[in-house]
């Protein structure tokens, strides 16, 4: 009767333990959509952290501001499903086309220089619509100290929203295309690969890789990549892991690397390399006529 008993109490318990442990910890309860945008995630917050710190800000001077620019296009605002608007500088195309591209921003913000540079692929592809977005919602640094902390506040996931965003705006049957430095070229090619089926060629300025093979497979465009061999981020041993990365996914990517440090192709920026950037320039433009209809 009495190891009965124990037995009995041992059992109860048991249970008890079991009821607890299942209400206390719910790392193994996620649903599939936590699961998914963790996924999703890991690259993007990967670059968060690494340009959140000193050292990575340590490769920015302060960028130069140009003079007497004058704006082609207009800031417009579209509807993002997280219900607060983003907003873009938008050049229409001049005549009714499917074609966008989606300039995406250095780390800085929607700056002039970035404007300048929609205005420069606007002029150059003929008939496309481009659309600037507004990864900062309105932020703009000026220094790499003020870059920083605008990038240690900033929610990944309303970016990957704002993108989004962008694509919806664009129509149901619109051609993406997306080019990008630094910052913005690891957004890039997030872009493609948010884009899905109606990504057409994407331009990656030395922007982080993707590293998830899985998600690398699910790219359905081209992908062209300018780096520069005295860059660190990203660095030319991670450069030929994303080729690497690339074969094994079985998608096309062309890559041009430089002798020249990170932010090569910004002509506001003291590293600014004239003969790299004007290359790269030449062969990007070349890239998406050739993938344009």
């Amino acid at each position: 009767m009495k190891k009965s008993l124990v037995l009995l109490a041992i059992l109860l318990g048991s249970l008890s333990w079991i009821s607890w442990n299942k209400n206390s910890y719910t790392g193994n309860n996620r649903t599939k959509e936590e699961v998914i945008s963790c996924y999703n995630m890991e690259t993007i917050n990967a670059y968060h952290e690494e340009a959140s710190s000193v050292p990575f800000a340590l490769l920015h001077q302060n960028a130069r501001k140009i003079e007497n620019y004058q704006e082609l296009g207009k800031m417009i605002n579209f509807q993002i499903e997280d219900g607060i608007e983003g907003s873009a500088y938008f050049i229409a195309a001049k005549k009714k086309t499917n074609n966008w591209l989606i300039v995406i921003q250095e780390w800085w913000g929607l700056n002039d220089n970035i404007k300048k540079e929609a205005d420069t692929y606007y002029k150059d592809l003929g008939n496309m619509n481009v659309l600037a977005v507004d990864m900062y919602d309105g932020k703009i640094a000026t220094t790499s100290d003020s870059a920083m902390k605008l990038m240690r506040g900033a929610d990944m996931k309303r970016m990957v929203s704002i993108i989004q965003g962008a694509i919806e705006h664009a129509g149901k049957n619109s051609n993406i295309y997306s080019v990008g430095w630094c910052f913005g070229g690891m957004w890039s090619l997030q872009t493609a690969i948010l884009a899905g089926p109606k990504a057409k060629g994407s331009i990656m300025f030395y922007g982080r890789p993707e590293s998830n093979i899985e998600k690398l497979k699910t790219l359905n465009c081209d992908i062209i990549g300018f780096f520069g061999n005295k860059d660190q981020s990203p660095s030319p041993v991670v450069v030929s892991e994303f080729e690497k990365n690339m074969q094994i996914a079985n998608k096309k990517l062309e890559t041009h690397k430089y002798e020249a440090g990170h932010g090569f192709a910004n002509p506001s920026n003291p590293s600014f390399n004239a003969e790299a950037a004007a290359d790269a320039y030449k062969k990007a433009i070349a890239f998406l006529k050739s993938h344009s209809k």
